[in-house]
């Protein structure tokens, strides 16, 4: 069998072609030879009775028999086409024209007799041929003596044997020349143009296998194939390259963002060793020197030692724990639960929790909220952790002041956490949100583990909201989100 589609196709055509133009010979040929019985048996309908007029066949209500053998002598020599045989009110062969060691059935079926010469029937009406068991062929019958004195029938076949071997002779010269002659110009004139339009129809799909073939030659990182315009599709070779041109896109996309994972993920493995080996350093030194150094160190010098330990042990902890927090948030089965809750309330709580750090940092932590806030719809606690992300990183970062302004625009509540601190540099503005960007924070030390915007950011996308922020540099800060009023009348999402 072929390989490609198109010599595949032109196979099947050829082979169906052929199967048409010999089923169409078969059936010429079938219709042919009823449309020739039809016109016989229509001209020749009364011929029995004519022959029974003519021939004189009845004399006195009886059957004149020697009339009817000299009729069945005469008419094999005048017209040797028809054969001729008298029946008995049975069907009963008693006599006939055709040559004795030939006729082999003894009975003809009546009921093709009667429906003959009951009223017009739909032509051609066949009944048995004396001469085979099988064959069926056109008759003409008429009733003798008479109608109403039936002593037996005038059976005529119109289609003899003598016209059966005419008929073939002719037919193995003619007939059989002529469908031959037609199969084979059918088949040819045929084949030509389906071959033709079978090569402009899979045009289109030769070149889109060619396009696909390049694509996986560039190990399907070059993206090939063109998006048509879909107002245009026609059929389904449109929406086939439509669809493999938007898997192309998206395969493309999908390596591409496989490489900035990976190219992620070996920095997050570098930023976390990093940030790991600095606080295991540091507890394994002043681990190493208490215990070498033990017995001449005071007590002052040792447990300063143990405080220091002790807090890279803290800092290492809380590294930890943001790590395990974003994975969680990152994973795709975490879903927030919604629920409408006092915005207020909560952003009151968690400056309590931050008071005493601004100050002890003569920092002026405050909030300006209208009193008639109303319920929004989110997971209080991710929100809360939001609130804290974005306080802690505004104490860090302040002068003097940090205000958390809370505002209603449409249906929504927007919450703005500002600073008065340096700003965010323009270079450093675009790499806020990702883990482990600190940016130009030397002020701050190694105090922060450079997670907590990018959980917030992530926590956030989990409630469908984006955090966004304003900077000049010099002039502080200010970081927004929006949370969703609550509808009383609708349940929580």
């Amino acid at each position: 069998m072929p390989k490609t589609l198109y010599a595949r196709l032109s196979v099947v055509l050829a082979l169906l072609f052929v199967a048409v133009g010999l089923i169409y010979a078969l059936a010429s040929d079938s219709l042919m030879r009823r449309h020739l019985d039809a016109v016989s048996q229509t001209f020749n309908r009364n011929l029995a009775r004519t022959l029974v007029d003519d021939r004189n066949l009845v004399r006195e209500g009886r059957i004149n028999m020697v009339a009817l053998e000299r009729t069945f002598e005469d008419y094999m020599e005048i017209n040797p086409s028809i054969e001729i045989y008298l029946l008995d009110v049975k069907g009963k062969i008693l006599s006939f024209s055709a040559d004795p060691g030939k006729v082999i059935r003894s009975s003809v079926s009546l009921a093709p007799i009667h429906e003959f010469l009951a009223a017009d029937g739909m032509y051609p009406l066949l009944g048995d041929d004396p001469r085979n068991i099988e064959r069926k062929k056109a008759f003409s019958v008429t009733a003798v003596p008479s109608v109403n004195n039936v002593q037996g029938y005038l059976y005529v076949v119109l289609r003899g044997e003598a016209f059966d071997s005419v008929d073939r002779a002719l037919q193995d010269s003619y007939f059989l020349r002529l469908s031959a002659y037609t199969v084979i110009v059918s088949l040819v004139v045929g084949l030509i143009a389906g071959l033709l339009i079978f090569w402009l129809m899979t045009r289109r799909l030769r070149r889109l296998s060619g396009m696909l073939e390049r694509f996986r030659g560039s190990n399907f990182t070059h993206d090939i194939l063109d998006v048509p315009n879909t107002a245009r599709h026609q059929d389904e070779l449109d929406e086939l390259h439509h669809t493999c041109a938007l898997m192309s896109h998206r395969i493309v996309e999908q390596i591409r963002k496989l490489k900035l994972m990976d190219g992620d993920r070996r920095e997050l493995v570098a930023n976390v060793s990093h940030d790991l080996r600095t606080p295991l350093a540091s507890i394994n030194g002043y681990l190493e020197t208490l215990k070498i150094k033990d017995a001449d160190l005071s007590v002052t010098v040792r447990n300063e030692y143990l405080d220091a330990a002790l807090r890279s042990g803290h800092r290492m902890a809380k590294l930890v724990d943001d790590l395990f927090e974003l994975a969680k948030l990152e994973a795709v089965e975490t879903r927030p639960h919604i629920e409408p809750f006092a915005l207020r309330d909560l952003i009151q709580d968690v400056i309590q929790k931050f008071r005493l750090r601004a100050d002890n940092g003569k920092i002026q932590l405050s909030a300006d909220m209208p009193t008639d806030i109303p319920l929004v719809l989110g997971d209080i606690g991710l929100i809360e952790r939001v609130l804290e992300n974005l306080i802690a990183n505004a104490l860090d970062h302040a002068g003097s002041t940090v205000d958390i302004n809370v505002n209603r625009v449409g249906n929504s509540l927007m919450v703005a956490v500002c600073d008065d601190g340096v700003g965010i540099a323009d270079s450093d503005r675009g790499r806020l949100f990702e883990r482990f960007y600190r940016g130009n924070n030397a002020h701050r030390g190694d105090s922060h583990t450079g997670l907590g915007l990018a959980i917030t950011k992530q926590i956030l996308a989990l409630h469908g909201a984006q955090i966004e922020v304003q900077s000049d540099s010099g002039h502080g800060a200010r970081f927004f989100f929006s949370l969703p009023v609550w509808n009383s009348q609708s349940p929580p999402g």
